[in-house]
């Protein structure tokens, strides 16, 4: 199996737009085979193996550490002098939603020190943007330095900051070289996003800006980057971050061997999550059959474990095609636990209630054994809060499943963990939460983003909404993924890219032929057309791979809803 480092695999794509050679038949594997699949694919996150020709760098080489060094560093001289000072967080997708998991706990760790909040997120889309897909603003590179004045929209910000470098230092987080960086052209902007890196890179000579790209290997499903992308964005996030903050409030100083031992830490939070295989795979397959036989999964958390759970089901949306009704997160508390800049968003509409009081009065009357449900709670929570949420649940259904996180020597009692079907506990050792409180609920956290991508991407698997290791029936709703299902397409079919976008195109107008109006139009235009639609890619690709009719190839989807099912049955009939 050749690697994917080697230079001639899939050269003419970026790292995060490569497939992973690991998980190249995701799609036909049982659940324990879908575990160890992701564990592979997740432990290139620390891998130090040089290859002969790689050009890229690792999480863990010198001067991956060294730039993490340096950034600490101006964290600390802002947490020294915050008065004037702040520091934002910003992303579109999975890296706002990061964004915001970590401004708001950093500012309340500020709270307990009794220190000034000096962090701020922002979040293309906006706060409705963390519980539901909002992708088409991460193609407004205007509104992106809009935001920051008061991917396009992060190259918009980053743009202004290099025009203000008296007053920012930007730091860009990614996982491809500069020079694999987009370098088409963006609507209404004067510059391309590689020529914005390439900036970042010459500033970076001189301290000024900061970029931050270890190679980490492809996702596990293509171009997911919910996934890896995610987890890695979060673990150094955490590392530069409170680097400066043990410098400031413990006289620990930054120093490279304390951050390479923070990455260290978390390939070890890695190493605890996926020793405990067989009970993931038994919730993967409780899930999976959940959403094949047209029932739901339902993730019931506590304080941050229910954040996490929101921005899992919600990221299923567009990545799978997902029906919003299929995974859903509630937290105790709702929005008053969320710390969200916007406020309680519950009168928006369903999708924004997301409290456990909202589940008790919507779902669960209508529960059945068919629905799987999953607590994520630690041995701090209210047990009793717990304990009474679980007897309710049970009333209605026997699908019941919890992910615990104890502490050694302090766990929850078998009494609790008795009331559900599957317990996933994972203890942790004392050696790996010695600093700080907010470490180890940093490292529950990361815990928790494993066994849940983990969850909703095999059941997926399971459902059939993976084709090989592609998310084949992605919601195409920004540029981005407009590129990628032409590329998808291509590779599956071996049509030009030309007859890749006709297909795409006819699917998404629901048309057998294209009108003038449709093909002058833009990319933009296409991707809010495309977000209104279901099975856009799949219908796009029967029919290239058959030869069928637009009505030809839903009728068949229609009655194979597996991906792998219909092309087979297409190209019997074709």
């Amino acid at each position: 199996m050749q690697h994917w480092e080697h230079s001639s695999y899939e050269p003419s794509l970026p790292i995060t737009e490569k497939s992973n050679p690991i998980t190249r038949d995701i799609d036909r594997a049982n659940p324990d085979e879908i575990v160890q699949m992701l564990k592979n694919c997740d432990a290139e996150i620390f891998d130090r193996t040089a290859y002969l020709d790689s050009m890229y760098q690792k999480l863990n080489s010198c001067s991956m550490v060294q730039t993490m060094v340096e950034i600490s560093k101006k964290v600390e001289i802002i947490l020294k002098d915050p008065e004037n000072s702040l520091i934002v967080l910003s992303g579109c997708g999975t890296s706002g939603r990061v964004a915001f998991l970590l401004a708001t706990s950093l500012n309340r760790w500020l709270v307990a020190l009794h220190q000034k909040q000096i962090y701020s997120y922002i979040i293309a889309g906006g706060d409705k943007a963390l519980l539901t897909s909002q992708e088409a603003p991460e193609d407004n590179p205007s509104l992106g330095a809009l935001m920051l004045d008061k991917a396009p929209f992060v190259a918009g910000q980053l743009h202004f900051c290099l025009n203000n470098l008296d007053v920012f230092t930007p730091v860009l987080i990614g996982f491809n070289p500069v020079h694999m960086a987009r370098s088409e052209p963006m609507q209404d902007f004067p510059f391309n996003f590689k020529e914005i890196a390439e900036k970042m890179s010459e500033m970076q000579k001189h301290q000024k800006a900061f970029v931050l790209n270890p190679a980490v290997g492809p996702e596990a499903i293509t171009g997911s980057s919910r996934m890896k992308g995610g987890t890695a964005t979060k673990l150094m996030l955490e590392t530069v971050l409170l680097a400066g903050h043990e410098a400031v409030y413990s006289n620990e100083a930054v120093t490279a061997d304390n951050v390479l031992a923070s990455v260290r830490m978390n390939e070890k939070v890695y190493e605890t999550t996926y020793s405990q295989i067989d009970k993931l795979a038994a919730l993967l397959q409780k899930a999976g059959v959940s959403l094949r036989e047209k029932g739901h999964v339902y993730y019931l958390g506590w304080q941050t474990l229910g954040i996490i759970g929101i921005i899992d089901a919600s990221e299923c949306i567009p990545t799978y095609g997902a029906a919003f009704e299929d995974i859903r997160g509630f937290i105790s508390k709702g929005f008053s636990e969320m710390n969200n800049k916007e406020g309680d968003l519950s009168c928006v509409g369903p999708r924004f209630a997301i409290a456990h009081t909202d589940f008790v009065n919507a779902i669960l009357p209508s529960l059945t054994d068919n629905d799987t449900v999953i607590f994520l709670f630690s041995v701090e929570d209210d047990l009793n809060e717990v304990s009474e949420l679980a007897k309710r649940v049970g009333q209605n259904s026997s699908n019941l499943h919890a992910l615990i996180h104890d502490l050694e020597g302090h766990c929850v009692p078998k009494s609790v963990i008795g009331m559900f079907m599957t317990a996933l506990n994972i203890t942790w050792t004392s050696s790996l939460n010695k600093h700080s409180s907010i470490l180890m609920k940093q490292h529950w956290e990361l815990s928790t983003k494993w066994c849940l991508n983990a969850i909703s991407t095999g059941a997926h698997i399971l459902k059939g909404k993976v084709y090989r290791n592609y998310m084949i029936d992605l919601r195409v709703t920004n540029s981005k993924l407009f590129r990628r299902a032409i590329h998808i397409l291509q590779r599956f079919t071996n049509s030009t890219q030309t007859q890749c976008e006709t297909a795409l195109l006819r699917s998404i107008y629901d048309v057998e032929e294209l009108t003038d109006e449709i093909s002058s139009a833009d990319v933009t235009q296409h991707t809010l057309m495309a977000n209104q639609k279901d099975r856009v890619v799949p219908t796009a690709l029967l029919m290239l791979q058959s030869g069928c009719t637009l009505a030809e190839a839903k009728s068949h989807l229609d009655a194979h809803p597996v991906i792998q099912n219909a092309v087979a049955a297409c190209l019997r009939f074709s």
